[in-house]
């Protein structure tokens, strides 16, 4: 069989690609809300929609239903800059996220939320436990 003949099951239903995209993004912040900290509960456009933003990794941050209404469709870091709960880590976090640099994004939030859990360095900690015979 070659790989051309292949079905994939993203083929067949293109939503489960979409959910398997959203899923990805809530893991990468632990389920937390990029603004503010909260559990994330939606998918939010860093520069909205209806001013060109697209539905990249790049413009997508998870968020909590509070943060995502609010912000409505205002550019998110003009928006940021206005609340209470700004955090300069944070914002800068949101700017790695806009330019693509993930694990500088995950890095800065880590830094603003010392009980964020990154899952990716949980399992390598748990691989350098072991030593050589």
């Amino acid at each position: 069989m070659h790989i051309n003949d292949a079905v994939f099951l993203e083929d067949l239903c293109p939503k489960f690609r979409f959910r398997q995209w959203r899923k990805s993004i809530h893991r990468f912040t632990g389920k937390s809300c990029i603004y503010c900290g909260n559990p994330s509960e939606s998918i939010d456009h860093v520069l909205p929609r209806s001013q060109g933003g697209l539905s990249t990794t790049e413009n997508c941050v998870p968020a909590c239903l509070s943060c995502n209404g609010d912000k409505s469709d205002e550019n998110a870091l003009y928006w940021y800059r206005r609340q209470k709960f700004y955090d300069p880590r944070r914002a800068m976090a949101i700017r790695a996220w806009l330019e693509g640099d993930l694990r500088l994004a995950i890095r800065l939030l880590q830094w603003a939320n010392p009980n964020f859990k990154d899952t990716n360095n949980n399992n390598e900690r748990k691989k350098s436990n072991y030593k050589a015979a």
